[in-house]
């Protein structure tokens, strides 16, 4: 083994020390997307005080909020409350079963705000009145339902997609029903917002999926979660619970933008979400 000498071994050790602080600037980098929320994290709120409640989340540092449901409003009303308080409405929530009944309303109502997004959070059975849960044909025939929704909405300029809960990680008939989305959804029309914190609850780990298909999954829920006594989970203030978030965003190159989402809450959902607030604004990958 050739000899070193304590020149080089100083020069050599000054060089890894460079690269090592730039791995770490790199492996700290903030994530580029503003700070996201689903308004469904401030459901009981907003019945109450619309307006006032969405001026203390812009307060807190939110910037683009993601809807579910329009509490009775036009969209001009809906709109219009948004600008007061500088928020950006980019995205919103509607089930299947809804879509189904509404999506040329729903559109023109996304299209009129200013959205970029249609997001589906629940599928629906291909007969309603059939009995007991979904099956692998169900599954398969909202996938068509998709695809056939999202082609319209490309048409209206905005993106429709699929946002997943814990069901989608199945295995039904030997398929497991993620994939199968996956599968059978048109990338042209379809992409999927990864709610990270249900999948982790699944059992399943996000990573692998935004790192196949980074450009599939441009938005994403971002969720803590802690176990029940029973195995399940159910979601407190960022930091507080088991996912490892880090390595998770640090996969998601894809990502246009994230949607903080707290379901429930121990104490007071505005101090609470304050915290998931500054918990993001302190984030690094």
């Amino acid at each position: 083994m050739a000899s070193i000498s304590r020149r080089d071994f100083v020069r050599l050790g000054a060089a890894a020390a460079v690269a090592g602080a730039g791995a770490a600037r790199l492996s700290a980098a903030e994530l580029k997307s503003p700070i996201g929320l689903q308004l469904y994290s401030v459901r009981m709120l907003l019945p109450k005080d619309f307006d006032g409640t969405l001026a203390k989340l812009a307060a807190m540092g939110y910037k683009n909020v993601e809807a579910a449901g329009y509490y009775n409003k036009t969209a001009a009303e809906w709109r219009k409350s948004m600008d007061a308080a500088g928020l950006r409405c980019t995205s919103t929530h509607h089930p299947l079963e809804l879509l189904l009944q509404h999506e040329d309303e729903y559109i023109e109502f996304a299209h009129t705000v200013g959205m970029k997004y249609i997001v589906c959070p629940s599928p629906r059975k291909k007969d309603p009145s059939a009995p007991g849960p979904m099956t692998l044909d169900d599954w398969k025939w909202s996938a068509g339902e998709f695809n056939r929704i999202g082609e319209k909405v490309k048409a209206a300029g905005m993106r429709f997609g699929y946002h997943n809960h814990t069901p989608e990680f199945k295995t039904l008939d030997g398929v497991l029903v993620y994939d199968e989305l996956l599968r059978l959804a048109d990338p042209k029309f379809v992409f999927f917002e990864m709610d990270l914190g249900w999948v982790c609850a699944a059992g399943y780990d996000p990573v692998p999926y935004l790192t196949k298909w980074p450009e599939r999954f441009p938005l994403v829920h971002v969720k803590d979660m802690v176990k029940n006594p029973d195995g399940t989970s159910h979601s407190v203030i960022l930091g507080h619970g088991y996912i490892d978030y880090h390595r998770i965003l640090r996969a998601a190159t894809g990502l246009k933008q994230y949607f903080i989402e707290q379901e429930e809450f121990v104490g007071d959902p505005l101090d609470e979400l304050r915290q998931d607030a500054d918990y993001m604004k302190h984030f690094r990958i």
